[in-house]
């Protein structure tokens, strides 16, 4: 369809954005019905690689994302003439499995309200709750004009359909700010992330600790040793040399985490693990820890940037001391510092990590809902949330920066 891209939020502090002319907007329901030179050549701001094509399509070429999997892919695009000039990743939903909405706390009251959770369009990326942009565009189409025509699409869409809501999860700060001006409910969560502030070692990051978490921090970090068990990370020629053994080996590690708890689902099966190490070799590396002549006991996988590394999916064979924080947040740390790279998210949750060098910090979403009057309500608590998670954050950083 084409249509000028004003979005009916349903709100009434709507902000009216200039149209960059017409665009055709367009919902693909497969990404192989783009390229990867169209969808990885649209600009912005910095992006992690889970936004990348060979990311996001290869979840969908191997099965992990898939309506019989409770992902029916619905990706929002915006054209011009037959220039993609703007996309984002999009889903339908029927539940929250997988994709870290954590809608728990407003759910019961929705339905105090007469509204439904569900189903849902769902703006972000599968089985990641990493922070980052969201939506897509071309150097030469402003954010906030991309922004407007994909919440356009996405509002027909849930109209069409019969959908309760849409929610972007896990946006930038900018897009939030845009989103919220255009009337959508902002969503405040915590995450824990670790900020390099300039360390040229280890040493002189476990200085800036305060005593008491920096003796833990040095205590626990001489445990592997101990043990006889050696840290370190596979990458490069390396990974790339040996890709389906480290993929084998990763995806071992995994299911042992899905397997160990009742809720944890095996999101992610072992053809993407193999798609995985060989389609982005730049970015992908494993942290195995291991003795010598023995096969990894413990692992993760990381995904880096030029800027970020990425924690995901850890699992051991064998459970020793301290070994999952030396594995998953020490390594990554030391090796943050030795790489010039600014921020280590090393995963959703965990107010262990503060402990550990990390801080919390707001990560964003945005919900608008269906029912106008289930929006406006919502709107308005979600908004006070914010301001509390917000208030919550600064106090913390106020108290431990001083």
């Amino acid at each position: 369809m084409h249509t000028d891209p004003q979005p009916e939020t349903g709100g009434d502090d709507d902000t009216s954005q200039p149209g960059p002319g017409q665009l055709e907007l367009r919902v693909m329901s497969s990404l192989d019905e783009l390229t990867a030179a169209a969808w990885n050549g649209l600009g912005g701001e910095r992006r992690n690689p889970f936004l990348s094509w060979q990311f996001l399509e290869g979840l969908e070429r191997t099965g992990c994302v898939a309506p019989e999997r409770g992902w029916v892919p619905c990706h929002l695009t915006a054209w011009r003439g037959e220039d993609l000039v703007a996309a984002a990743p999009a889903y339908v939903k029927g539940d929250e499995m997988g994709d870290f909405s954590r809608d728990w706390g407003f759910g019961h009251a929705l339905q105090q309200l007469g509204g439904s959770l569900y189903p849902k369009l769902v703006i972000g990326v599968p089985f990641s709750p990493v922070s980052g942009q969201r939506f897509l565009h071309a150097r030469d189409l402003p954010l906030e004009h991309a922004v407007a025509a994909l919440c356009a699409l996405a509002q027909e869409v849930c109209r069409q359909n019969g959908l309760a809501r849409f929610q972007v999860l896990y946006c930038s700060p900018a897009e939030a700010e845009i989103l919220t001006r255009l009337g959508l409910a902002p969503r405040a969560l915590i995450q824990y992330h670790w900020h390099n502030r300039g360390y040229a070692t280890s040493d002189d990051w476990l200085a800036g600790l305060k005593s008491k978490r920096r003796t833990q921090a040095r205590r626990e970090r001489r445990e592997p040793e101990l043990q006889g068990v050696r840290i370190r990370t596979v990458r490069g020629a390396e990974l790339a040399e040996r890709a389906d053994h480290w993929a084998g080996i990763a995806h071992g590690l995994y299911r042992t985490t899905c397997d160990k708890y009742m809720w944890g689902g095996a999101y992610l099966n072992r053809a993407f693990f193999d798609h995985l190490f060989t389609a982005l070799p730049e970015n992908v590396e494993l942290v195995v820890a291991e003795r010598a002549g023995e096969p990894p006991i413990a692992g993760a996988i990381n995904v880096s940037s030029d800027t970020h590394l990425y924690g995901r999916y850890w699992g051991c064979h064998e459970e020793l001391r301290f070994l999952h924080f030396n594995v998953c947040l020490y390594h990554s740390i030391d090796d943050c510092i030795a790489r010039g790279l600014q921020v280590f998210e090393g995963g959703a949750g965990g107010e262990h990590k503060i402990s550990r060098g990390f801080e919390p910090e707001i990560v964003h979403g945005a919900h608008w809902f269906s029912d106008r009057r289930v929006h406006a309500l919502l709107r308005d608590a979600l908004r006070r949330d914010e301001v509390a998670q917000i208030a919550r954050v600064e106090a913390w950083k106020t108290e431990n920066r001083s």
